[in-house]
């Protein structure tokens, strides 16, 4: 149990691709002094394929990440004893939400199955940060930063992300959720920005807040 007046001890970034949930994960954990548990995207074989060729790679990607993620927290609830405050880029349920948007009917029951039979108890958030902005802010993010295997992003695929998140997290009530404009904000450059936003973080304690840096622009 954290201390009221400092830091939630678990923290989860999420959002669509491009939001910047790594980076935002990265600078919280160096802030508050936390240990990082990331998506290891750039190990999943499928994935270049998927973007490129769609569907027909569907169902391999999201079992990759499905296995990578569970051996993630196995690792980690192993030194139960000793375990550290931690950011993550990632809520386990998002691999679901994954598989609903991108699997067809007879794919997503096979991978339901096996998510209900491998998938072992995720740890609750302290706190789960939810960065939104829209398919074409994150399209620009996407080819600024030039990853080759992202290249083949579409805009019907953002667009059904985004959405997906929307529904997700319009329902979601299992830990305190703190909802940012990221569209408006630049994590990387703008010190102030971030600063304010750390603020929000570190007491974050209600069900549902939200931060938006320029209000007027909503």
């Amino acid at each position: 149990m954290h201390e009221e007046s400092g830091p939630p001890r678990h923290i989860a970034v999420e959002g669509p691709i491009g939001v910047g949930k790594t980076t935002l994960a990265r600078r919280l954990a160096d802030t508050f002094n936390h240990e990082t548990l990331l998506e290891e995207a750039n190990d999943n074989p499928f994935l270049e394929r998927f973007y490129a060729e769609g569907r027909s790679n569907a169902l391999p990607t999201q079992l990759h990440f499905l296995l990578q993620r569970i051996e993630q927290l196995r690792r980690w609830r192993r030194d139960d004893l000793f375990r550290p405050a931690l950011v993550t880029d990632f809520l386990m349920e998002k691999d679901h939400l994954f598989a609903e948007v991108t699997l067809d009917e007879d794919e997503f029951a096979l991978y339901d199955q096996l998510y209900h039979q491998l998938a072992i108890e995720a740890p609750t958030p302290d706190l789960v940060v939810y960065l939104q902005a829209p398919p074409t802010v994150l399209q620009a993010r996407i080819r600024q930063r030039a990853i080759p295997a992202e290249r083949h992003i579409d805009d019907d695929y953002l667009e059904s992300l985004v959405e997906a998140y929307a529904r997700f997290f319009h329902f979601y009530d299992a830990a305190p959720l703190l909802i940012v404009n990221a569209a408006e904000i630049d994590l990387v450059n703008d010190h102030e920005q971030y600063e304010r936003l750390v603020e929000v973080v570190r007491g974050a304690r209600s069900p549902r807040s939200y931060f938006n840096p320029q209000p007027s622009l909503i």
